[in-house]
């Protein structure tokens, strides 16, 4: 590039100041030789007097981002005394024009408002209605089931068991043994103080047996299975599966839902019974060690401790939570929109939805059934 086509300001201190710029003001000419840099700093040195004279006229070449440059020098504003070329004057009126137009701000609604309020309501009464249609289906498709049992979804359900509940068993041991030994070393502590060691088997068998065992199976699942669900539904939809399964006259309730709700059912309270055999182990090795309370003490005892009503409870209250977490899961991965960004926002309120009706299904056991279990 020859001296006469680069970019350059010619400066005369004279009052008035004169400022005249020459040279290819193009994006090219400006990033050779880092022109740019040393161009922006006459032109912050020359914008801050006032009276300057501008003469633009001597420009050979000028573009949008030559334009820019200047324009942002001057603060974004004509100076008072400017002189352009006639075939830069369209240049610059863009580049003004473009200054003046602003995006209108959309204020955010507050949570409290009529507007937000009434979508909140709307979106609550579809779910509810999409959560009723979900269970009608499902009566259907096991009247359907008990009609036609051969040609039941066996391979679903018998798939569905496997990686429902035996896949589960490792996470939910680890847990509950955990959960035993941390309750019946801190029960331990307590009744030591006042000689009460031997009602350590009396709590720590019903805490588990009525409630942590079937509460803490349920919440584990529902994190790691009920997700799963949500998601494989949700990649069905965005794979089009879904449509293409309607396409070919298959029914979704009857091949999906059905199986999954089946399966959790019947894998929830072997996981229930599961999860309180391994907490109380965990708790009878805590109370070994804490109050020297043998095995054959705790087994012998337990019995008595813990009426048999609780453990029918517990098992009840397995297949109760299998079921709402099998139709949660399965309800927000239908309503899944065919996007990655659904898909993640649907996984993660199935699994905050699940555990909250879980403890909500829980507390109604515990009303309904507050008088049965105790002696």
């Amino acid at each position: 590039m020859s001296e006469q086509q680069a970019p350059a300001l010619n400066f005369t201190g004279e009052r008035p100041s004169r400022l005249a710029a020459v040279g290819q003001w193009q994006v090219h000419a400006l990033a050779a030789d880092n022109a740019i840099a040393a161009l922006n700093r006459q032109l912050r040195n020359a914008a801050k007097d006032a009276d300057m004279q501008w003469d633009l006229s001597g420009i050979d070449a000028l573009d949008h981002f030559g334009a820019q440059i200047l324009w942002n020098a001057w603060g974004r504003r004509r100076p008072r005394h400017l002189v352009l070329a006639p075939q830069h004057e369209d240049t610059f009126v863009r580049i003004e024009q473009a200054g003046m137009l602003t995006l209108p701000v959309r204020s955010r609604p507050h949570w409290f408002s009529p507007a937000t309020l009434l979508r909140v309501q709307r979106d609550i009464a579809g779910h509810l209605l999409s959560f009723v249609m979900l269970i009608g289906q499902l009566v259907l498709d096991f009247g359907r089931f008990a009609r036609w049992p051969l040609r039941g979804p066996w391979k679903e359900i018998s798939s569905n068991i496997y990686h429902i509940g035996y896949q589960a068993l490792g996470i939910t041991a680890l847990v509950g043994f955990l959960i035993g030994v941390v309750l019946s070393f801190l029960s331990a502590q307590q009744l030591h103080t006042f000689g009460g060691d031997i009602y350590l088997v009396n709590i720590l068998g019903m805490s588990v047996i009525r409630e942590l065992g079937p509460l803490l199976a349920a919440i584990l699942v529902a994190g790691r299975s009920g997700s799963a669900i949500t998601a494989q539904l949700g990649v069905m939809r965005v794979t089009e599966e879904l449509d293409a399964m309607l396409v070919m006259g298959m029914s979704h309730g009857f091949r999906l839902i059905m199986p999954k709700v089946l399966a959790l059912s019947i894998s929830m309270p072997l996981l229930v019974v599961w999860t309180d055999a391994v907490a109380l182990a965990g708790g009878m090795v805590a109370a070994k060690v804490e109050l020297g309370l043998s095995v054959s003490y705790f087994l012998q005892a337990l019995p008595d401790a813990v009426p048999l009503a609780n453990y029918w409870i517990g098992i009840g209250k397995g297949i109760v939570f299998g079921a709402l977490i099998a139709l949660v899961a399965c309800h927000f991965g239908l309503r899944i929109k065919p996007n990655t960004e659904s898909l993640g926002q649907g996984t993660t309120l199935s699994v905050v939805t699940s555990i909250t009706v879980v403890i909500l299904a829980d507390a109604v056991f515990a009303i309904l059934f507050k008088g049965v279990g105790f002696y």
